[in-house]
């Protein structure tokens, strides 16, 4: 597909962004970290946080600590959302996705709590995981869900897997945007080569960077899983010009198949990462809106 068919495809509103490209270059990014941090920074200073306490704490990990930030949006006590930023395993912090936790928080009346997992390549799998799963064992609510967006999505559906198996504390939901679910190939990667926000190139440079360069590990990647029975239920989003797209429909119908309530969305005429680059505009609130309004179901259920 070329990039004027690709420009031609998006929404007017983003095609302000349709030159630009995500590259996980190892001699560049350094200075790609660099810039996305400084540019979310300015947006968390930004941000009107009403209705909204937030703190930021370390969570010990052993010898070191897990950086956490806490949204309360709800009462106390309150359910919980773990939540995983985005940043295709190798870029992003707290402030990533500030704005859709808050969001989440204020919306859905709960106690988002965000991680600053490790990166790659310096700490490929599981090192993030690792740190994920630290924080679901330590958050202490009555209710847990788990979230997260494009690579941080991943994070949270092996949570929800590992919950299902046991090997990790109960999960009542779990909330995947625009989500890296599969390493393999498939006809959405194959198409979009040169798509805003990500592109199929920086698929393959992501998964390269997780697992070091050699084979990527099946229990890395939530699409290989044998068995998807008893997974929580699912709420996950997606763009139509998305080098992802085809996982997350896919990851959708395996649960489904599965027996897991899941909910799908595929947003039209939109690209990966739209709801960070247009934060205010229409679709991305409908998205927001869509996802408290899941969460909220979930965490907060109708007494019996």
């Amino acid at each position: 597909m070329t990039d004027d068919t690709v420009t031609a495809r998006l929404h007017p509103a983003l095609r302000q962004f349709a030159a630009a490209r995500t590259d996980l270059s190892p001699n560049v990014i350094g200075a790609v970290r660099e810039g996305l941090n400084q540019r979310r920074r300015e947006a968390v200073a930004a941000l009107d946080t009403t209705g909204v306490d937030i703190v930021d704490r370390a969570i010990p990990a052993g010898s070191r600590a897990i950086p956490v930030r806490i949204y309360r949006g709800g009462g106390d006590p309150a359910p919980v959302v773990v939540y995983c930023h985005s940043g295709a395993f190798a870029l992003g912090n707290l402030d990533t996705d500030h704005r859709q936790c808050t969001e989440l928080a204020r919306r859905a009346q709960c106690t988002v709590v965000a991680l600053d997992y490790r990166l790659a390549p310096e700490n490929p799998y599981p090192a993030a995981l690792d740190d994920a799963l630290t924080v679901l064992r330590w958050v202490d609510a009555a209710r847990v869900a788990v979230a997260g967006n494009s690579a941080g999505a991943a994070l949270a559906a092996l949570l929800a897997q590992h919950s299902a198996r046991g090997e990790a504390p109960p999960v009542v939901c779990q909330l995947l945007h625009q989500p890296v679910l599969d390493d393999r190939s498939t006809p959405s990667k194959e198409e979009f080569l040169t798509t805003p926000g990500f592109d199929g190139p920086a698929c393959i440079q992501m998964w390269q960077h997780y697992s070091s360069g050699g084979p990527v590990p099946s229990e890395a990647v939530p699409a290989r899983a044998g068995d998807l029975s008893g997974v929580p239920s699912a709420f996950i989003s997606c763009s139509e010009l998305d080098p992802l797209r085809d996982e997350a429909i896919g990851y959708a119908t395996a649960l489904l198949r599965a027996g897991v309530a899941t909910e799908l969305h595929l947003i039209p005429g939109t690209c990966h990462g739209f709801d960070s680059l247009l934060p205010d505009w229409e679709l991305s609130k409908r998205l927001f809106a869509l996802q408290g309004d899941a969460l909220r179901r979930a965490l907060h259920p109708p007494l019996t």
